[in-house]
């Protein structure tokens, strides 16, 4: 699909730093966790996608630094120390001799730097989430979850491999401040102050458009009303920091995780 930034010399290896920042250990642990939820949930499309989570300013100082994955390798492989460092332009910061996808560091970068809230971006390619992105009509309030979207969703045009630092500005003027993005044609995409925060606004996005498909599926669906959708809105409370914006749910999964390979904390 895409070519890497830059090819790694020698075989790739994880990259272990003996006096590593705590608030970097912690970021480190939590991202590589996801992506073994991920994993473990199926939202893995071989070994391309992305979920970056930015540094705090606690580790770089104020400098605009986040964690992607290793190019190469599949999401139930990625640990902790093998989670690449790297700028706003994708340059390597730690050493790691992996690669980095150019359309993991392009749109990422891009959210980051250009929203102040993105600690967090997830990007994927379900058959549900693409199906949906194809679609006309895009998501429809028809269901439970649609319903709990309302007023969230942002859309952006299909404009090809996201390897293209121009597309950044347009991007952002797509999103706005919605934090649930259908990339057309692409797929979905979600950010957030935190990333269990993200991965609940995700998690929620795909549920939707999964029911989505099975309903169109046997026919025509019963439409939510506006009134109806903005209460669901207003009155779910899985996104909010006051209510823990989905810490529980993430928490719950990582447990699975560790009973089926911890090895992503190394």
């Amino acid at each position: 699909m895409n070519t890497p930034l830059a090819t790694a010399t020698s075989t790739p290896s994880a990259l272990v730093h003996p006096s590593i920042h705590p608030d970097e250990r912690a970021a480190r642990e939590e991202l590589a966790a996801c992506y073994r939820v991920f994993a473990m949930l199926g939202w893995v499309e071989m070994i391309y996608n992305h979920i970056t989570v930015r540094l705090p300013d606690s580790v770089t100082g104020g400098e605009k630094q986040f964690l992607i994955n290793p190019f190469g390798l599949h999401y139930s492989e990625v640990t902790a120390s093998n989670l690449v460092k790297i700028d706003l332009q994708g340059k390597v910061l730690d050493g790691s001799s992996y690669p980095v996808n150019p359309a993991g560091f392009t749109v990422h970068a891009a959210i980051h730097d250009g929203l102040p809230g993105a600690h967090c971006v997830m990007h994927t390619h379900t058959t549900a989430g693409v199906a949906v992105a194809c679609l006309e009509g895009g998501l429809q309030q028809t269901n439970f979850y649609t319903a709990q979207l309302h007023g969230m969703v942002a859309y952006h045009d299909f404009e090809g491999i996201t390897i293209h630092a121009d597309e950044g500005p347009r991007l952002l003027q797509s999103i706005g401040n919605r934090n649930a993005v259908i990339l057309r044609n692409h797929g979905l995409l979600a950010w957030g102050q935190t990333l269990p925060q993200t991965f609940a606004i995700l998690w929620t996005l795909q549920r939707a458009c999964e029911i989505q498909m099975a309903t169109f599926s046997m026919g025509a669906a019963i439409p939510v009303s506006e009134e109806i959708a903005e209460r669901c809105t207003r009155d779910a409370l899985q996104f909010s920091p006051a209510h823990g914006a989905g810490q529980d749910v993430f928490n719950a999964l990582v447990r699975q995780v560790d009973r089926i390979d911890p090895s992503y904390r190394n």
